[in-house]
């Protein structure tokens, strides 16, 4: 029986997809839940799985088409063998190459499949990447890394294929740039990338953009985490991190300042009775914000699995578009790199950002003595259409104030 593959339903924010690499070409044989083609929105890139067992029998659509949701995409013929293989000739056993030459095979990346392509070399390779090399047998030593630290990411892979000079001949070796010489390379802007430029002029050219910030004494909170810390691992099995407090107190002072949790439709003005948390997550193809949905209902150890769960599907390229939609306000920081003060930038259509940064330890005066104290810098970048700067300022002193007073949280207050 044929089985049709199409596009998934894509949310009223994603307008199409493109194919961006197949897995599966037609007569392979597939297994059900098998990864057949990667797609390649505005937000991330999205598997679509073989829904049965069978013989991919049909592509539709190649690698750069744009798709839609529901378009078919290919056929799947369920229940059907791949025709076996002609029997190959004897061929004439080759006598094995000297041994510096495979040594110097090696270095350059190549294994010894006929190809000339093995299995890559995964060391500076993101999760997504490293599978897809293996799949389709990509010289990932001709391929120059854009993640952090020049990793090579699925996107760069992608790219690559997609690029005329992926076709030439791999050479064993790059050249090295002579001294004096000035590299460049041209790149096509992902989808994502080009997504994030627009969303960010949007947020520059349409809001009337103001930052406020304060500073918190965080010594209570290091002094509960150094505390209860092992304790809270051993019962729910995850670290007690910054981020949770950050989190419960932001709800907090939402629920004290609604018009910061609320978003501009037009000329009316939308008050959300609920706190989902956006969380600014770095990943190989560019800041994305899965969201914690009902953070105001969640205890410290849910919003800690809930992020560690976020950061792991963005390393191994698994965040879905339901993940990434809502939120009511977004919470980024900067400090994780070692930022020690910025001005986030307002993610469209809430009206407020919270910028987390790095903790210093700085003098401060406590009872008219100098101590010691481990301080961090927070802002707030709010919408100024609808929220006033008095209110920006008390949701940060309100934040300030539960950080500072860590029990506060707990009770509600």
């Amino acid at each position: 029986m044929s089985i049709e593959v199409k596009v998934p339903v894509l949310p009223e924010s994603v307008s199409d997809a493109t194919i961006a690499a197949w897995h599966k070409k037609p007569g392979d044989a597939v297994k059900r839940d098998e990864n057949l083609v990667d797609l390649e929105t505005d937000k991330v890139v999205l598997e679509v799985p073989a829904p049965a067992d069978g013989v991919l029998k049909e592509v539709r659509h190649e690698t750069g088409d744009t798709v839609n949701s529901e378009d078919v995409i290919a056929v799947l013929e369920e229940g059907a063998e791949a025709p076996k293989p002609a029997a190959a000739k004897q061929e004439t056993k080759q006598p094995a190459a000297p041994a510096k030459a495979q040594e110097a095979t090696t270095k350059a990346g190549l294994g010894a499949a006929d190809s000339g392509l093995g299995k890559p070399n995964t060391q500076n390779l993101s999760p997504a990447a490293a599978r897809l090399a293996t799949e389709e047998k990509i010289d990932v030593s001709r391929v120059s890394g854009t993640g952090r630290g020049g990793q090579v990411t699925k996107e760069d892979l992608v790219n690559y294929q997609r690029s005329p000079k992926s076709a030439s001949t791999p050479s064993p070796q790059s050249p090295v740039p002579s001294p004096g010489s000035r590299p460049e390379e041209r790149v096509p802007m992902t989808r994502m990338r080009a997504r994030i430029a627009e969303r960010l002029m949007q947020s520059k050219n349409s809001i009337a953009m103001l930052t406020s910030s304060n500073e918190v004494n965080l010594s209570k909170v290091v002094a509960m985490r150094k505390q209860l810390g092992e304790q809270f691992e051993k019962t729910h099995g995850i670290k007690l991190g910054y981020m949770s407090f950050f989190v419960k107190a932001t709800c907090e002072a939402l629920k004290h300042h609604p018009v910061v949790n609320a978003s501009v439709d037009g000329n009316d003005i939308i008050y959300h009775g609920y706190q989902d948390i956006s969380i600014a997550v770095a990943t190989e193809r560019g800041l994305v914000t899965p969201v914690l949905r009902d953070a105001q209902d969640m205890g410290f150890a849910d919003i800690e699995k809930a992020i560690a769960n976020f950061a792991k599907k963005a390393r191994e390229g698994g965040l879905t578009l339901d993940d990434l939609q809502g939120g009511t306000f977004t919470i980024t920081n900067g400090g994780t790199f070692g930022s020690l003060f910025s001005t986030p930038i307002v993610n469209p259509p809430q009206s407020g950002i919270l910028g987390m940064h790095t903790i210093k330890e700085r003098a401060v005066v406590e009872n008219g003595q100098v101590v010691a104290a481990p301080m961090m810098y927070i802002a707030i970048s709010y919408d100024h259409r609808i929220v006033d700067g008095k209110d920006a300022v008390l949701f940060l002193v309100d934040i300030k104030n539960q950080l500072e007073n860590p029990y506060r949280m707990l009770l509600g207050l």
